[in-house]
């Protein structure tokens, strides 16, 4: 079973447009829809969407319509109660694939609910083989909650495998803190802030560059691992992924598509990596699955999720780089 944490979720409303967005203008939707969303609550539905088992957590009243969204789909739920109804996020959509968000804050959570939360990670993920922390946190929670957390789980007997997939200052003071994880997937914007916290020169890289230019991701990527940090999966857009670890690193990428929204594209690749690590693969089909996974879901309305046989791994080109040489890159 994989377990997902979800600190901030979020009811996430996707309206496309049917023609470019124009900024002080009317414009009509062409189509709109409404899924549970959050990082987390994104990959336990890519999970569930698979065959695979899995468990969300998340902070929300059982009456709340997410919960109640989560549950009509059968997705497995562990709740700790909050008094206000959970955020919504809007997404506009337009024909080219380019996506504006909309992101609420999210409810301020008291620190008895946040303290119940690692309670119950810590008891629902003893039975885990990986424990997924996604998003970012809402108001109220400490910068250092993930670190916290990391180090709860581990102090348990037979932890499972950890990832982390988020951003800014919860990221950086993870990584920063020594508290062991086995994974983090920032994408090209999150690592060169990562990179900045840790004092680690990108060479004024900006995001689209990083895209465009996956061996100087890759080079960044190796010099932020450590023994704390066992691997980074960084997601490039358009231009696929790359996957770093001690033993090596790969390069793929990502195939052709039409897309129509890339919201929860990260959180599907992040699916299809502990998805594959789950049935055995190696590190080149790990990331295969992960870029399939993403360009199935940016294939897709809104943040629906692929299912799998919606990806297609054995299409995915995956290039190996000696580990030694991306760090001297």
């Amino acid at each position: 079973m994989i377990v997902t944490l979800t600190m901030n979720p979020s009811f996430d409303r996707t309206i496309e447009l049917d023609g470019p967005l124009e900024r002080g203008q009317v414009q009509r939707a062409a189509v709109t829809g409404q899924e549970p969303g959050g990082k987390g609550v994104n990959v336990a539905r890519a999970l569930y969407a698979a065959g695979c088992a899995t468990l969300a957590i998340l902070p929300g009243a059982q009456s709340d319509p997410l919960v109640l969204a989560l549950e009509a789909a059968g997705i497995p739920t562990a709740t700790v109660p909050i008094d206000a109804p959970i955020r919504s996020n809007i997404t506009l959509a337009e024909p080219d694939g380019t996506t504006t968000k909309l992101n609420d804050p999210g409810v301020r959570l008291a620190a008895d609910t946040v303290a119940e939360l690692i309670e119950t990670v810590v008891a629902r993920s003893s039975l885990a083989t990986w424990l997924v922390l996604a998003g970012s946190v809402p108001p109220g929670v400490r910068e250092d909650f993930y670190a916290t957390l990391v180090r709860a789980v581990r102090d348990r007997p037979n932890p499972p495998k950890i990832a982390v997939d988020s951003s800014g200052a919860p990221l950086a003071a993870l990584v920063a803190s020594g508290a062991r994880v086995d994974l983090i997937k920032p994408n090209a914007e999150e690592l060169l802030q990562l990179a900045a916290a840790q004092g680690l020169d990108a060479g004024g890289a900006t995001h689209d560059e990083l895209e465009a230019n996956p061996e100087l991701a890759v080079s960044l990527a190796a010099r932020l691992l450590s023994p704390s940090l066992g691997a980074v999966l960084v997601t490039l857009g358009s231009h696929g992924a790359a996957l770093v670890t001690e033993e090596g690193c790969w390069l793929a990428p990502a195939p052709r598509i039409v897309a129509r929204s890339t919201v929860g594209a990260g959180d599907c690749s992040l699916a299809g990596f502990v998805l594959a690590d789950q049935r055995g693969d190696g590190p080149s089909g790990r990331l295969a699955q992960a870029v399939a996974h993403g360009a199935a879901a940016a294939s897709l309305p809104g943040t629906t999720v692929p299912a799998l046989g919606d990806t297609h791994p054995d299409d995915i080109v995956v290039t190996s780089l000696p580990r030694t040489s991306a760090a001297r890159n």
